[in-house]
C-alpha cells in the first residue's frame, strides 16, 4: 500500500470499508432473518405463531447473490467517485507545485472549494507568491551589491591614479633635493613646496576615506525645517560669493518640513553650493529657491554638454582642464553628492540652462 499512488490508495481504502459493511450487513440478515416470527391476529383474538425459518432462509439465499452483486457494484462506483473527488484536487495542486519548482511565474493552484483542500491550495499560492517576491528582492539586492562592489573597485582605481601623480612629483622633488641637483639645492624655496604637496595629499586622502564611508547612511531621518536648514547652509557661501562679486540670491518659504537625515543631506547640498559658487564668474549670479517640493540651485556659467554631465559624477573627474589640483577641487564633490542622494533614495537632476546660460541642479526633497 505504501508504494501506491493517492487515487488507488483512496479507492482501495474506501472499497475495503464498503465491502466490510456490505458483508457484515448481509451476514447479519442471513443469520437473524430466519429467526424472526410472524404474528397474525384473527377475529377470535387467537394468536397463531408460525415459524418462518425455512421459508425466510430460502428467500434470503435466493436474494443474497443479487443483493451482494448490486452492493458490490454500488461500492465500486461510490469508491471511484469518492476517490476521484479527493484525489483530483490534490493531483492538480501537485501539478501546479511542479511548475512552481521551475519558478514559472504563471503557476497557480486552482481553488474550487472552501474546505481544507481549498485552504491548502490558497496557502500554497500565498507561499509561492511570497517566495517569488523574496527571490526578486534578493536579485535586486544582489545587483545592488554587485554595482556597489564595482563602484568601489572603480573608485579605488581612480583614487590610486589620483594619488600617483602628486606622490611621484613629491618623491622626485625630495630626491633632487637630497642629491643637490641644480635649483633644488635651495631648500628654503622647495621645502615649503613639499609641505604644500603633503598637505594636498593629506586632504585628498582624508576626502577619499570620508567618501568610502558614504555608501551606507546610518543616520535616521528626522523632521526638519528645510527653509531654516538651507538658510544656515547658504550663509558661508553667501560670504564667499560676496567676496568674488557674485550675486547670491536666496528665496525660500517661511517654513517647509521634510523627513531627512540631516547630516548626509546637508553634506550633499553643501557640495552642490560649493560647486555652484566655485564655477560662477565675477559679476554672475547664483540662485537658490524652492519650487514646490524641489530644491533648485542655479548658477550662471558656461553650460556643460549633455554627454559630459554624467561624467561629472565620476570620482576625480574635472570637466575644466584649467581647474587642476592646485586651482580647483579634487573631483569628488559631485561623486559624493550622487552617493549621498542615492543612499537616501532622493532623486535629482543636473541640466544646462539656456537663458541665462548656466546649470540647474534640482533635488526632490
Amino acid at each position: 500500500m505504501k508504494g501506491l499512488k493517492l487515487f488507488p490508495k483512496i479507492f482501495l481504502y474506501t472499497m475495503s470499508i464498503m465491502l466490510l459493511v456490505v458483508v457484515v450487513t448481509h451476514r447479519l440478515i442471513y443469520l437473524l432473518a430466519p429467526r424472526m416470527q410472524l404474528a397474525v391476529n384473527t377475529q377470535n383474538d387467537i394468536v397463531i405463531s408460525i415459524r418462518q425459518e425455512q421459508f425466510v432462509t430460502e428467500a434470503v439465499e435466493k436474494a443474497l447473490p443479487i443483493s451482494l452483486s448490486c452492493s458490490l457494484l454500488i461500492s465500486i462506483v461510490c469508491s471511484l467517485l469518492f476517490s476521484k473527488a479527493i484525489a483530483d484536487p490534490i493531483k492538480k495542486i501537485s501539478a501546479s507545485t511542479e511548475q512552481m519548482m521551475k519558478l514559472d511565474h504563471g503557476a497557480s493552484c486552482p481553488i474550487h472549494t472552501k474546505d481544507e483542500i481549498g485552504t491548502l491550495a490558497q496557502n500554497v499560492n500565498d507561499l509561492y507568491s511570497s517566495l517569488l517576491s523574496t527571490i526578486e528582492n534578493l536579485e535586486r539586492e544582489k545587483d545592488a551589491v554587485r554595482d556597489m562592489e564595482r563602484a568601489k573597485v572603480d573608485f579605488l582605481r581612480a583614487a590610486s591614479h589620483e594619488l600617483k601623480t602628486p606622490v611621484t612629483a613629491l618623491n622626485a622633488t625630495l630626491e633632487n633635493m637630497i642629491l643637490g641637483v641644480g635649483k633644488y639645492q635651495d631648500y628654503a624655496a622647495y621645502l615649503p613646496e613639499c609641505k604644500e604637496m603633503v598637505e594636498q595629499l593629506s586632504g585628498t586622502i582624508h576626502e577619499i576615506l570620508e567618501t568610502s564611508k558614504l555608501s551606507t547612511i546610518t543616520e535616521q531621518p528626522k523632521p526638519v525645517d528645510v527653509s531654516d536648514l538651507l538658510s544656515e547652509l547658504c550663509e558661508p557661501y553667501q560670504i564667499i560669493a560676496a567676496a568674488h562679486q557674485i550675486d547670491f540670491s536666496l528665496d525660500l518659504p517661511e517654513a517647509f518640513s521634510a523627513l531627512l537625515p540631516i547630516g548626509p543631506f546637508s553634506k550633499a547640498v553643501s557640495n552642490v553650493l560649493a560647486n555652484a559658487v566655485a564655477y560662477t564668474g565675477s559679476g554672475k549670479s547664483v540662485s537658490v529657491y524652492m519650487d514646490g517640493h524641489s530644491l533648485v540651485i542655479e548658477n550662471e556659467c558656461t553650460p556643460i554638454a549633455g554627454n559630459e554631465i554624467r561624467r561629472l559624477f565620476e570620482p576625480f573627474y574635472r570637466p575644466d582642464l584649467s581647474r587642476s589640483r592646485e586651482s580647483g577641487g579634487n573631483g569628488l564633490g559631485l561623486y559624493i553628492v550622487d552617493t549621498l542622494l542615492s543612499s537616501m533614495d532622493i532623486s535629482y537632476s543636473f541640466v544646462p540652462m539656456m537663458s541665462p546660460p548656466g546649470m540647474r541642479f534640482t533635488i526632490q526633497v
